[in-house]
């Protein structure tokens, strides 16, 4: 049996545009999440695997 392929999604005019800018706001965004504390405990980790 079968299975129907299904068409692509394409973003036109007002939509593309959107979700372009959203696109860059959010990259603008991408480095303010702070991962200090997760890399400290990966970096002990690591030590303690002594890696």
């Amino acid at each position: 049996m079968a299975i129907a392929i299904k068409s692509i999604p394409v973003l036109k005019d007002k939509a593309a545009a959107s979700f372009t800018t959203k696109i860059t706001e959010n990259s603008a965004k991408r480095s303010s999440i702070d991962f200090s504390k997760q890399s400290s405990v990966a970096a002990k980790i690591l030590e303690k695997a002594k890696l």
